[in-house]
């Protein structure tokens, strides 16, 4: 179903008003734009006239160029690189709105930067995710929507409503649809003991039985593959992730299951592709032979790897925005 331009959804009359806004809005900033596209278009929405620049010093300037008193605000943002200029965008746009008197203001961040700071790991260490989530309170978002967090738990740190979508079912779908019943006979591979619970549900989606490899990180963004846990010779196997970084912990995983574990083949997917660094030339040169991503973050060009694929969320997201409008739940987006 999508939503009239008027705010209603298809076929509503104007009894059926939203309860938080008489119409709702999408905004986008700038890390992200193809996305906020997507999403509008599957909503049968324009995306909101608004402008976010740079003034000479470098400070960011966002002009609203059209009303939003009284709408329910939707502004796509994902905080990724440069992830400070995308933050402060995102927090200065949700002060905007909130100071434009807009009835209601949703964060809707595919990718939220700063996530793996979640914890002390050494004295005097901060916790970034928390501040963060601070930040974005502060700055006049009613609610979050965002996908795959790092942890979980960082939907606590947040003092207002989080929907943390799961990438996971678009996974399950391009698997199911690429290998059909093969999948039995394939092997799902958890990169680190920390991700085992989020590829098992993948793993058992699909039928699959599960391997881990075993890592010792030496120091951050470097790790040394240790062990295989469980039997993968001969096996096609899928390495299943949350994000790739500098793809240092993906590739030697999949080094591992080559070298020490006898697998037939190796590919990955991973919700998010930070992609930074050595990460393209790791990936090239390493034994995966299809690495699948979410387009939370914007694609790489094509050019740069043909191992990379991307897969779409503008569906979900739509999908979740428009049950947020009309007060629906969304948890079976969660399944």
């Amino acid at each position: 179903m999508k939503i009239a331009r008027t705010g209603r959804t298809a076929g509503e009359t104007g009894d059926g008003m939203n309860f938080h806004g008489k119409d709702i809005k999408i905004f986008s900033a700038n890390s992200n734009r193809m996305l906020t596209g997507q999403i509008a278009e599957a909503l049968g929405l324009p995306v909101g006239k608004a402008k976010v620049t740079t003034f000479s010093d470098g400070e960011i300037s966002v002009s609203i160029n059209e009303s939003v008193r009284g709408s329910d605000v939707f502004v796509v943002q994902s905080v990724s690189t440069p992830v400070n200029d995308h933050l402060m965008e995102l927090l200065i746009m949700m002060d905007a709105f909130k100071r434009a008197s807009a009835a209601r203001i949703t964060a809707v961040i595919p990718y939220l930067g700063y996530a793996r700071q979640d914890r002390k790991s050494k004295a005097r260490d901060p916790i970034s995710a928390k501040l963060v989530a601070d930040l974005i309170t502060a700055a006049g978002a009613d609610r979050v929507l965002t996908m795959d967090l790092h942890a979980s738990q960082i939907q606590g740190f947040f003092d207002i409503p989080v929907d943390n979508l799961a990438g996971n079912p678009i996974f399950v779908d391009y698997y199911a649809k690429k290998y059909g019943s093969e999948c039995e006979n394939m092997m799902v591979v958890s990169p680190d003991v920390g991700s085992v619970s989020r590829a098992r549900a993948f793993a058992q989606k699909l039928h699959m039985n599960l391997a881990i490899v075993d890592k010792r990180r030496q120091k951050a963004n470097s790790c040394e593959v240790m062990n295989v846990i469980g039997d993968v010779r001969d096996k096609d196997c899928i390495l299943f992730d949350d994000m790739v970084d500098t793809g240092g912990s993906l590739c030697n995983a999949a080094k591992a299951l080559i070298e020490v574990g006898g697998a037939k083949s190796v590919q990955a997917c991973a919700s998010h592709g930070v992609l930074s660094g050595p990460a393209i030339d790791r990936i090239n040169d390493s034994v995966i032979t299809e690495l699948a991503l979410l387009d939370t973050i914007p694609a790489i060009d094509p050019k740069k790897s043909s191992k990379i694929k991307y897969l779409q969320v503008a569906p979900m997201f739509a999908e979740a925005i428009e049950r947020i409008y009309q007060e629906i739940s969304i948890s079976k987006l969660f399944r």
